[in-house]
């Protein structure tokens, strides 16, 4: 494994971990929790970007490196996915958690404070979301297996400008289970370092056997839609509001489809 490869893994996933801090920072502004026809919005908005980010970031790419190693892709890349999804209603089976908004925990029973759940709520999303942008860094330079450093920056631009609002929806909940906005920004801004954790060690995984690429970007793109079916689109049916959050889902999409398309 390249150092280039962890450093540009590390660059990348550096991004989406700031533009967690940023969105968490909202917590400082904000004396109350953002208007819900908002927050529907920004949540159909990450939705939408995760969704096309697992299309055209992960899946596609994925598929054509499986063909390009002389693999029957489909298998691989539906072996991938379906193990991606297995992976993240594993981690939401057994960690608990609890989403914003929610009063009900999920995962095994805990006594483990409100806020600590919360916290780890976000920390699940953004484990796939590491993995894919670590990995679109990391082989950034395999332009003949169909990567390149502007893909990878679109994808981080995507998954960063996504994270803003969750960092901002998990801080301020958080700020009204711990009573302080300095620790609601700390837990906000550190449920993001696990993309760093994730990304560098996918990249390192892949490195040590680069014909498992295919199946890994898939595994990456799985565990994201897991997390979009499972968590953020009931959010978005709950309550009022919920043709925002559908415009937010479709905006998102266009948005991370027209990045990867031109850059």
């Amino acid at each position: 494994m390249e150092t280039n490869s962890l450093l540009l893994a590390l660059l990348g996933t550096g991004i989406t971990f700031l533009s967690t801090v940023f969105g968490a920072s909202f917590v400082f502004l904000f004396k109350n929790d953002i208007n819900p026809a908002f927050q529907k919005l920004f949540l159909g908005f990450a939705a939408g970007v995760m969704i096309a980010a697992s299309v055209w970031s992960l899946l596609i790419p994925a598929i054509e490196m499986a063909e390009a190693q002389g693999k029957v892709a489909w298998i691989r890349a539906s072996m991938g996915f379906l193990s991606g999804g297995f992976f993240l209603w594993l981690l939401d089976s057994l960690l608990p958690h609890l989403h914003p908004g929610s009063k009900t925990p999920e995962g095994l029973p805990t006594g483990w404070r409100r806020s600590t759940m919360l916290f780890l709520a976000l920390t699940l999303h953004n484990i796939p979301e590491g993995m894919a942008v670590g990995l679109s860094f990391g082989f950034s330079g395999a332009v003949e297996q169909g990567f390149s450093l502007a893909s990878a920056f679109a994808l981080a631009i995507g998954i960063g400008l996504q994270n803003v609002p969750e960092g901002m929806a998990v801080a301020l909940p958080l700020k009204q289970a711990t009573g302080s906005r300095f620790k609601a920004f700390m837990y906000g801004s550190l449920s993001g370092v696990v993309e760093p954790i994730a990304g560098v060690l996918v990249v390192l995984l892949a490195g040590s056997a680069f014909g498992f690429m295919p199946w890994l970007l898939a595994f990456a793109a799985g565990a994201m839609i897991y997390v979009v079916v499972e968590e953020l689109i009931p959010s978005l049916q709950e309550g009022k509001h919920s043709n925002l959050g559908t415009i937010g889902v479709m905006i998102g999409f266009v948005l991370m489809m027209i990045l990867d398309i031109t850059l």
